[in-house]
Formats: C-alpha cells, sequence, structure tokens
C-alpha cells in the first residue's frame, strides 16, 4: 500500500487551485503582515485555566484494584493497525487484563498489508519501562508459561475476535462473555481488539489505568527518541525544548543547551506541526470532490474499486449523495490548499515553520504548490533527516509514525485537518496531559469551514479572518472530558489529569 501510495504522489499533475480569490487575498494579507510586528494569537493557548489541569493517572490511590495473589490465567492481544491504533488497544487491554483478573502477555502486533510493517512491541516502546511502570496493577509477562505455549487456542474455543465483542463493549460484556473461556482454559486470545472497549460506563480505576498506560508507560525505544530529538533540533532553537512535553518524549536525549552555536542560529525558535490527512485512501473512501475534474474522478473511482469493493457494493444499494452535499456536511478531507487558508486566517506569517506529518500527500507537489506558495518553510522528516539517519525506519511505517508523533507533539503548535483521526486524537490529549497548559491544538470545524468556504466569490479577507478565528477559539474551549469521549483525546478528568485549584 505504501507503494501504492506513492504511485498517486508521482502522478504530478498540473496544481488545482479551488480558491484562486481567496488565495489572492490571503497572499496580499500575509506581505502585508511581514512588515508588522504583531504575531498571531495561536501561538499560546487562549485561556489560563488550560494550566489548572496536572497530570496524575499516575497516583496510587487507596481504592486501586491491586494485583490478586491468583490470577485468572493469560491474556493475549493481537493488535491491528497502525502505530496510533495499535497503542489504544495496548491500554485498552491493560484495563480488560486488570477486569478480568488475568496475566497480560506482551501484546503482539499483526502484520498488516496496508501498513506492511513487521514491527513488534519492543521495536517501537520500551517493553521492561512497560513492564515496571505497570508492575503495581497487573502482572505482565513477555510470553506464555510452557504448559501453554502447546495449546490450539482456536481449536479449544480460547480466539476471541471482533465478531465476538462488538464495537464499545461495556465491562460486563468481558465479564459475561470472556471470563467462562478464561477460567476453563487459563487462556484467550484477542485477535484485532482496536476499540473493543467502550470509554462509558467504566469503572474509575479502569478508565485511570488506561491513561497511566498511554502517558506514562508507553515510552519510544531509545532509537526513536534520539532520531525525534534530533528530527526536533533541526527545526528550532535548543532554549525551547525544556518542557515537560519535551521531557516525557526525548528521556535521555533532551537537547542539549550545549549544542554547536552556528547551528542552533540557522533555526527559529518556535515551529508549527500540522497533521494533513489527505492520502489517496482517504480522499478515495470520502466520495468528494477536490477541483479535478473528469480525470481525478475517474482515478478516484478506480482505486475505490480496487482497495474498497465492500464501499462499492453499499453504494449500490444506497441512495448517493452529492460531493456537493458532503462538502456542506463537513465530510471531505481538507484540502492542503484550505489548510493554507486556515492558517493565514488564524494570523501565522509567511515564514512560519511547518512541520508537516505523513507527507503522503494525494497528487503531490502539484497539489501542495498553494500551500507551499503561502508558506514556503515547510518540512518534513524526509527533508530533515539525512538518507542514513532514515535508513533504520525505512521500511518501518509505524516506526516512521513514531517521528510524526514526536515532532507533532514537541511542536509549539500543533494543527489538525481532522480531529477524528488516531494520530491527532492521541496526540492533541498528551499535549493536554503535559503541556502545563501552554500547548495549543488547533481543530478546525470542517461544517463550518465549508459553509465560509461557500462564500469564497464574495468573502472580503477580514470577514474571512473574524470567522475562522471564531471557529478555532470554539474548538479551544477548556472542556472537561464528556461521557463517552475518549480518554486518549481528552484526559480532562478525574480519572486521569487533579486540578490544582
Amino acid at each position: 500500500m505504501e507503494d501504492d501510495r506513492d504511485s498517486y504522489i508521482e502522478r504530478e499533475k498540473s496544481p488545482v487551485h479551488m480558491y484562486d480569490r481567496l488565495l489572492n487575498l490571503a497572499s496580499s494579507a500575509l506581505t502585508e503582515k511581514e512588515f508588522r510586528q504583531e504575531p498571531s494569537n495561536f501561538w499560546n493557548e487562549p485561556y489560563d485555566r488550560a494550566s489548572i489541569w496536572k497530570p496524575c493517572a499516575d497516583r496510587k490511590p487507596s481504592t486501586s484494584r491491586g494485583r490478586h495473589d491468583q490470577s485468572n490465567g493469560y491474556i493475549l492481544v493481537s493488535a491491528n493497525g497502525g502505530l496510533n491504533q495499535q497503542r489504544v488497544a495496548i491500554c485498552n487491554a491493560v484495563a480488560v487484563a486488570s477486569l478480568l483478573n488475568a496475566t497480560l502477555v506482551l501484546p503482539r502486533f499483526l502484520y498488516s498489508n496496508v501498513w506492511k510493517d513487521p514491527s513488534q512491541f519492543g521495536d517501537i516502546y520500551q517493553e521492561t519501562y512497560f513492564m515496571d511502570i505497570m508492575k503495581d496493577e497487573i502482572d505482565i509477562v513477555k510470553e506464555l508459561p510452557p504448559d501453554l505455549k502447546s495449546v490450539e487456542i482456536e481449536a479449544v474455543g480460547s480466539l476471541i475476535t471482533d465478531s465476538d465483542i462488538v464495537k464499545e463493549a461495556k465491562p460486563v460484556d468481558y465479564i459475561r462473555i470472556v471470563l467462562p473461556i478464561l477460567l476453563k482454559n487459563r487462556v484467550v486470545h484477542f485477535l484485532g481488539f482496536g476499540n473493543r472497549l467502550g470509554f462509558d460506563p467504566l469503572p474509575f480505576e479502569l478508565q485511570r489505568l488506561r491513561c497511566k498506560c498511554n502517558f506514562h508507560a508507553l515510552k519510544f525505544v531509545p532509537k526513536i527518541q534520539q532520531v525525534g530529538s534530533l528530527l526536533v533540533r533541526r527545526i528550532r532553537k535548543y532554549d525551547a525544548a525544556n518542557s515537560m512535553l519535551d521531557k516525557q518524549l526525548f528521556g535521555k536525549f533532551m537537547p542539549s543547551l550545549s549544542y554547536k552555536e552556528h547551528e542552533v542560529a540557522k533555526g527559529p525558535s518556535k515551529y508549527l506541526a500540522l497533521h494533513l490527512r489527505f492520502e489517496v485512501d482517504m480522499v478515495a473512501y470520502s466520495l468528494c470532490e477536490f477541483g479535478g475534474g473528469g480525470t481525478e474522478r475517474k482515478e478516484l473511482q478506480t482505486y475505490r474499486e480496487i482497495h474498497f469493493p465492500l464501499l462499492i457494493e453499499r453504494l449500490k444499494n444506497s441512495k448517493p449523495v452529492s460531493p456537493t452535499e458532503l462538502r456542506k456536511l463537513g465530510r471531505c478531507p481538507l484540502t492542503p490548499e484550505e489548510a493554507a487558508l486556515v492558517l493565514a486566517g488564524l494570523g501565522f506569517k509567511r515564514g512560519t515553520y511547518i512541520y508537516l506529518a505523513g507527507s503522503h500527500v494525494y497528487g503531490g507537489k502539484s497539489r501542495m504548490q498553494s500551500f507551499t506558495s503561502l508558506y514556503p518553510n515547510l518540512v518534513t522528516k524526509e527533508s530533515l533527516l539525512t538518507h542514513t539517519e532514515l535508513a533504520p525506519f525505512r521500511n518501518f511505517s509505524s516506526q516512521l509514525a513514531a517521528l510524526d508523533f514526536i515532532a507533532c507533539a514537541s511542536a509549539d503548535v500543533f494543527a489538525m485537518t481532522d480531529s477524528g483521526s488516531q494520530l491527532s486524537s492521541l496526540v492533541s490529549g498528551y499535549r493536554t496531559y503535559y503541556g502545563e497548559g501552554h500547548a495549543p491544538s488547533l481543530r478546525p470545524n470542517k461544517k463550518r469551514l465549508a459553509q465560509i468556504l461557500s462564500d469564497n466569490s464574495t468573502i472580503e479577507w477580514n470577514s474571512f479572518e473574524d470567522r475562522v478565528k471564531k471557529m478555532i477559539e470554539e474548538g479551544q474551549r477548556i472542556r472537561v472530558r464528556g461521557f463517552g469521549r475518549s480518554i486518549y483525546r481528552q484526559p480532562r478528568c478525574p480519572e486521569c489529569m487533579c486540578k490544582s485549584q
């Protein structure tokens, strides 16, 4: 799939602009701002009260479930998906092991034809550190005991698949379905397991365990930390890298202030990280149109027929929704052009250093032309690291994604184009947890943005700026996690964080 994605990047086309008039207005506005000293307000969190929430999922309250003397058996987990889906599966597995009073075998990662990455837990996360942080909560072992290794798990009925456990399952589902099998066979194997544990209702301690796992126990291996630190050093000055976020991300590879001064002087003191979700699979699955006309429609339809046959079948039996209507409903991925217009509307200057996560943009340089015309200081891990530095990661998409995670989490501002993606969700949550109220994340409301952009032929730039700023400010309000919401994305809740006043 990686090679397939690359082929859609290499097929360079003429630049596609959907909003020529607004692009011209944005360019003029950015040129004018160059002569002013006023920075964008969006480099900072808008609400002081963001800093009263402190990390505390690692506390050990007197009501902790703790570990029982006798384990009910062993839980195997084979997690699917990419880096971020696997991370969620690990945290859910910790909670389920505690719920069932079971011993967790260090999770395995399934090989996927999409991600094509054979990496296992120890290639991405520090195994011993993970086991040590969680040791007072649950038993974790590296492998099954000898007497269970030879058990034919599927034959004895201990294989649990997605068809056995519903999405967002409740604890009672595990007690009813899985516990009897565990007690009978002493082992169960969850195959898949990405989103098979709901966020509510869940006992306080199980929720806290998930937070502790995500924010405290999962540390990237030194190889990833070291290159992640190098990546960030290439963008910004060292004196900006002293936050709690950096300490968590870089470990012993925290940037040193004694670094060569001439190299320090090259970088900016701040940078913005952007997760731009405009990959060919995302674009094709959306059923939207992006200004490329008949050629684009034909190309995306061909892609759907090859990669999404179930979607094609479903469309045959449903009433079609027009691309125009999908855009109005906020269901279309933001194009690079739209992302650039949002940043310009927020007042980010032309010289802003922007780290682009992912880099698999459908249409490649031609599609990015409108973005780079406004923001030329755009960098990626591929442009910042040498071939030799990237070589150990090149065939491991999850390890490459870990570098993106670090660069996005450590950024002075993190901007996303799709708040529902796992990377955006986990990074913004990590920044909330460790950011000390000084790590803003910018989320567009795609439905509201579609309304704003629908006036592109008549709207004045001042009005565009005002509406975009109000949209982003709405998403920055300090909210306590709501019922059913992800604790990984919204950790402001008693199970994860404590209020200092």
